[in-house]
Order: structure tokens, then C-alpha cells, then sequence
């Protein structure tokens, strides 16, 4: 089940809210159980035996590492690996095991059987959300969770649950215990919802059909002129996608009376990439930031160790996005530009605003094809028809019909209408405006059949 879908919007959100605003506030954590199980079963019911295993053992771990922590280090430590090694190998085995197979079938000209296993939806992002619970519990800066209906809430929440944005337990710990549930907040969730969806099926969709048009054109045979605009549509595409998921996910959760972290902040508008990994994927880098970065010994070490740190956290970022060399190579370029701007580029780029907006922004798109592009051979070719310039009859005739939501998506991916809509939000014609985009989201989604979710497969 997606947000973006007419069964979600008109079935299961009355249902679900008019049954959790009904219960007594002890039994909102079943209910919210309960309807992210059957959220999550819905499409893939095979893999909700996942999430429950990792539920049960990633609680029973817990409850021995509080035991065991005050009496013996070593078996506190034993228990914390064995559920480590547990998240990981599980995440390692559905999302891995075939790269790795298929590369040594290559390189050992073996003939290893493929698995061919199914990616299950979401694991990437809950298995880092349950690996912080039993990392803060190890290092002792949150108590241990005594009731699996409370760590199973935490972990299988229907808002973030497949695409995030990570959710660490200290987060939300003291709302899962108790919270309260406001009608401000139940307000404020529906209108970021409806700005969530609007971004998500008016403008993302929109701009993904552009790139989809350029795929089906052949990426031999385009000029420099569609090349470009791939780019532009990719980088709108992925950035409306995810952030209108994300806001999504941030509604839902006011309205069951949490507060999710922002995961976007106008990331396009930054002026070095060391900006827009602060204002892209924001808990992505935050959880890398304080689970591999800080322990690794971060910039405290000296300037090899900090960037041998770098690089191991930027491998496995890319890594992590999915199993395969694009996604690398994709870690690795922002590796080495980030390493470069550390050296000395961002001073320059301190000085020379527009230039370091008009870099930023040049390079931002180019990573998104790399991460775009999964062929190697392709991307190759692609780079290449970025500069094949010359006379382009395609490039005039998708501009003819992609102009308009272009520049919507430009112009919405920066701060400009900020500040009116929080002025007006509330107001008449804020209402009315999100009338609007709510009616005509689900006239498209009455029609259309083009409805991905970008993040949805890693």
C-alpha cells in the first residue's frame, strides 16, 4: 500500500483514524501495531515475518544487553553483536548476496546459482531505525524498551516504515510511552499530507514521465539539449518524490502525535555538496553521521584517519542506496568532491556565491545520473551526450510539452513561497489553495497509471 493511492487516502485512513482517535490512550500503540501490520501486509504479506523476527529479537536482545550490562560487559557485548549481525546479515542477504554472487561468478568465471530473491519494501530503512535502538541501548544513552507491543509500534510504523525518514528510538521513545494528541497538531499533520501529496503525484510524476521519455528515446540517441534535460527532470523527479513521501510520513506522524524529524531542506538551493548532504536525506547522514562517522573517530584522529573515515561512510551511503556499481561509484563521487572541497574548494566557494549555487547545482544533477543509471556502459554514454551539442529537434519538442511543470518544479524547490504559505496557511485561502491541490491530486491518481516511488526499491 502507498500514500498515493485512492485505497489508502479514502479506505485505509478513515478507517485507521477513526478507530486510534476512538481508543483509550492505552491501547494506541495495539491499534497503531495492528494497522501498520496490515498496511505493510498488504502488498508484501510474505515479508511481514521479517519485520516480526526482527521485532522479537532485536527486543529480546535489548532486555538481556539491560541485564546483563551491570554484571558483565562481555555478555552485554555478546548479545549486542549477535543482534548486530542478525540486522545486518538479514539486510545483507535479501538486498546483497546477488551482487556479490554475480561478481565472483565474473571474476572466478564461477557458476554460482542466483538466489533471485525479492527485495522486501522498507528493509534498508527499518533495519538502520531498529540497529540505532540496540546501539543506544549498548552505549547506554536510552532505557531499554520492557514491551514488545511498544518496540514493535516503534519499529513497524505504517508513516516511515518504507522509504523513512529514519526515525531513531530516542526520537520518539517518550511518545511512544505517552503522548498527547492535539487537534492543532491533527490540522497541522493533514495540510503537510496534502503538500506532500501534491509534490509527489502533481510534480514528481510529472517530471518523472519526461525522464522516462528520454529512456524510451535511447540514450544513444539523444543530443546535448535532452541530455540536460534528463538531468533537470531526474534531479526534480527524485527530490519531489522523496520529499513529498517524507512530508507525507511527517503529516501522519502529527497526526498519530509524534514529531519525525525533517528530512529535506531545500537542498538545491546550496551552495557546496558538504551543504546539500546537510539539507538532502537528513536523517540518512545524521544516522551515518553519529553510527559510523563519530565512532570511527570522525576529525578527531588527524587528516588521514578523517579521510579514510570519509571514505568509508560514503561507500557504504552508496552502498546502502542499492547492490550495484553505479551506487559506488555514485559514494565515491561524493567522496572525492567532498574531499576536495574540504582541502580548500569550499573557501573558494565561501567567496563566490553565485558560482558555488551554479557548481553546486551542475554537480548535484550529474551525481543523479550516475545514481540514475545503473548500466555502467549507458551512464558511460550518457556523459558523453552531454556534450554532443548541435541542433536539437527532441530537446524543443519536450520543453513544448514538460515547460510549464519544469518551471513549477524549479521555482518550488527553492524558499521563494515559504513564507507566504506560512502566513496564509491558516487562512481562507490557504485552505482553499489545499483544497485544491488534495481535489486535483486525486483526479490524477483517479486516471494515471504512472505512480513510482523512487525509494521505494532501496
Amino acid at each position: 500500500m502507498i500514500f498515493s493511492s485512492l485505497l489508502f487516502l479514502f479506505r485505509f485512513i478513515p478507517v485507521f483514524f477513526l478507530i486510534y482517535y476512538l481508543v483509550p490512550k492505552r491501547l494506541k500503540n495495539v491499534v497503531l501495531l495492528i494497522g501498520s501490520i496490515i498496511f505493510y501486509a498488504w502488498g508484501e504479506p510474505k515479508f511481514l515475518i521479517l519485520i516480526i523476527i526482527s521485532i522479537v529479537v532485536n527486543y529480546v536482545a535489548g532486555i538481556l544487553i539491560d541485564h546483563f550490562k551491570n554484571k558483565g560487559s562481555t555478555l552485554a557485548r555478546l548479545f549486542f553483536l549477535l543482534a548486530i549481525i542478525y540486522d545486518l546479515s538479514t539486510l545483507f542477504v535479501f538486498k546483497y548476496i546477488d551482487f556479490f554472487i554475480t561478481n565472483i561468478n565474473s571474476v572466478f568465471n564461477a557458476d554460482i546459482k542466483l538466489m533471485e530473491l525479492t527485495l522486501p519494501l522498507g528493509i534498508s530503512f527499518y533495519t538502520f531505525q531498529i540497529m540505532s535502538y540496540v546501539i543506544d541501548l549498548y552505549k547506554g544513552r536510552i532505557k531499554v524498551c520492557k514491551s514488545v507491543i511498544v518496540l514493535g509500534t516503534y519499529l513497524s510504523m505504517f508513516p516511515q516504515l518504507i522509504a523513512g525518514p529514519i526515525v531513531v528510538y530516542s526520537d520518539v521513545a517518550e511518545k511512544l510511552e505517552k503522548r498527547e494528541i492535539k487537534l492543532a497538531d491533527i490540522d497541522d499533520g493533514i495540510k503537510t499530507f496534502i503538500i506532500g501529496l501534491g509534490s509527489k503525484v502533481l510534480i514528481a510524476n510529472n517530471v518523472g514521465m519526461l525522464w522516462d521519455d528520454i529512456a524510451l528515446i535511447g540514450y544513444e540517441n539523444i543530443k546535448a539539449g535532452c541530455a540536460w534535460l534528463g538531468v533537470l527532470a531526474f534531479s526534480l523527479q527524485i527530490f519531489f518524490d522523496f520529499n513529498g513521501y517524507s512530508l507525507m510520513a511527517i503529516g501522519l506522524g502529527k497526526m498519530l502525535g509524534f514529531d519525525f524529524p525533517k528530512n529535506f531542506d531545500y537542498p538545491y538551493i546550496s551552495k557546496s555538496l558538504t551543504e546539500f548532504w546537510r539539507r538532502w536525506h537528513i536523517t540518512l547522514s545524521s544516522w551515518f553521521r553519529e553510527y559510523v562517522y563519530i565512532p570511527l573517530g570522525g576529525n578527531r584522529k588527524g587528516s588521514l584517519r578523517t579521510y579514510v573515515n570519509l571514505f568509508i561512510v560514503w561507500f557504504l551511503t552508496g552502498f546502502w542506496h542499492g547492490a550495484g556499481w553505479n551506487f559506488i561509484l555514485w559514494g565515491m563521487f561524493f567522496f572525492v568532491m567532498l574531499s576536495v572541497e574540504k582541502l580548500y574548494l569550499k573557501k573558494l566557494l565561501d567567496e563566490h556565491a553565485i558560482w558555488a549555487h551554479i557548481y553546486s547545482v551542475i554537480f548535484i544533477g550529474l551525481s543523479w545520473m550516475i545514481f540514475a543509471i545503473t548500466d555502467i556502459r549507458l551512464l558511460a554514454v550518457y556523459f558523453t551526450k552531454l556534450l554532443a551539442f548541435g541542433w536539437d529537434i527532441q530537446a524543443l519538442y519536450l520543453v513544448r510539452n514538460y515547460g510549464v511543470i519544469l518551471i513549477v518544479g524549479i521555482v518550488l524547490c527553492t524558499p521563494v513561497f515559504r513564507s507566504f504559505y506560512e502566513k496564509i496557511k491558516n487562512k481562507t485561502a490557504g485552505v482553499v489553495i489545499l483544497g485544491v491541490i488534495l481535489v486535483v491530486s486525486v483526479a490524477y491518481l483517479t486516471d494515471a497509471t504512472y505512480n513510482p516511488f523512487l525509494y521505494f526499491r532501496f
